[in-house]
């Protein structure tokens, strides 16, 4: 069985309660509250130095993933998804019948252009 040191496992040799304040957690602070279209707040730390144009307006809220802004009374609305489309409605939505005449026109002509060029290498 090997001994040695007093050191606990895992803990680093030298860490004592100077350590925080030298990873900056004395630092100055501004707290800034952000809220999302739901209600909820969630809270950000920035250091007090920070120029105001580089603390961001929104964020996204971690509690319902929906951007947040500073101003409580208008938050950033719920962002609208689009529904999935069936077949059938991209179907309803096709072009008119004098858009899908010039656009077969215009692949019958390209395909003629090619066919020509084909025969005449031949």
């Amino acid at each position: 069985m090997a001994s040695g040191g007093s050191a606990i496992r895992g803990s680093r040799v030298g860490a004592g309660p100077m350590g925080e304040q030298d990873r900056g957690f004395h630092a100055d602070r501004i707290k800034v509250s952000y809220w999302d279209a739901l209600g909820n707040e969630t809270v950000r730390y920035f250091a007090a130095n920070l120029p105001d144009d580089e603390i961001p307006e929104t964020i996204d809220c971690p509690s319902s993933g929906l951007p947040a802004g500073r101003d409580k009374e208008n938050p950033p609305s719920v962002v609208k998804l689009e529904p999935y489309k069936t077949h059938l409605a991209y179907v309803k939505e096709r072009r008119t019948e004098e858009e899908a005449e010039s656009l077969l026109e215009e692949a019958l002509q390209q395909l003629r252009v090619r066919r020509g060029k084909l025969s005449a290498t031949n």
